[in-house]
């Protein structure tokens, strides 16, 4: 998706869909955009797009229900605000700001496609029209609506099987490509990296607590591997071939081999 989002065009068109606005036109967009909080937490955003009516928009790829949670979509929200209006601008000023999030399963639980969360005056139920919005889409409702399509767009692994022909051909110059590749193993590189990172964190705070080096490694170890499986399924999910993926993973074709049978397996469980 931080490939697919790389394309204004594609930017463009999941935003139409989702925010049900044909005319809806993009002026610029930053993939993993980093905001610093000097006083707290700072926080990457997936891509926040800002259009030509001046609206900005966060939209969050979420993989599993901890990533959406409404805390976060609150946080974020904050965020770009934070870093919108500019020192003795009127508060008036502040465009309106949208946070996507776009779910694997139904994080708000309600089982609808489409949450859209906005303040009212409890008393009144009026709406507070502060300009700040939240969007849930539930990606598993794959129904034959403009969204549904587009969901089903988005878990399609097949360029050909695609309704829009911007993601489609989008998704054909990631994989049918060698420029597109090669953006597609740097990516899953940088995922990788980030897998380590992670795991060298867990275990430098696992070796503070036991009072040894032996948890950083072992945590830095199991990182390193997880990163390699879930890059090796990711890729797999989008229909490369396993000997591709050995090559950006850096792995043997025997390993992601069995990465991949495995993952299979789990998904035929559930």
């Amino acid at each position: 998706m931080r490939n697919m989002l790389k394309k204004r065009e594609c930017t463009e068109y999941i935003l139409q869909v989702i925010m049900d606005q044909e005319n809806l036109s993009v002026a610029a967009q930053t993939i993993q955009k980093d905001y610093k909080n000097l006083y707290g937490r700072s926080a990457i955003l997936d891509c926040v797009v800002r259009d030509t009516q001046n609206r900005r928009y966060d939209i969050e790829i979420q993989q599993d229900n901890e990533g959406g949670s409404p805390k976060r979509a609150r946080y974020h929200s904050g965020l770009m605000d934070m870093h919108t209006l500019k020192a003795g601008q009127n508060f008036e000023q502040l465009p309106e700001g949208c946070v996507i999030f776009i779910t694997r399963d139904d994080s708000l639980g309600r089982g609808i496609q489409a949450y859209h969360i906005d303040r009212k005056i409890r008393e009144t139920q009026d709406d507070f029209n502060d300009g700040a919005h939240i969007i849930y889409i539930n990606s598993k409702i794959q129904d034959d609506t403009k969204l549904g399509r587009l969901m089903h767009d988005l878990h399609c692994k097949n360029a050909d099987e695609m309704y829009s022909e911007i993601l489609a051909e989008r998704m054909r110059e990631l994989k049918e490509t060698e420029k597109g590749v090669e953006h597609m193993c740097s990516e899953m590189d940088k995922l990788y990296n980030e897998g380590v990172e992670a795991g060298k964190k867990i275990g430098e705070k696992r070796g503070e607590r036991r009072g040894e080096r032996r948890g950083e490694k072992r945590g830095e170890r199991r990182g390193r591997m997880k990163a390699k499986r879930e890059m090796a399924l990711s890729m797999a999910a989008m229909g490369m071939p396993a000997e591709l993926i050995a090559q950006a993973a850096k792995e043997s074709l025997s390993a992601v081999q069995q990465w991949i049978a495995e993952g299979m397996a789990v998904s035929k469980t559930k």
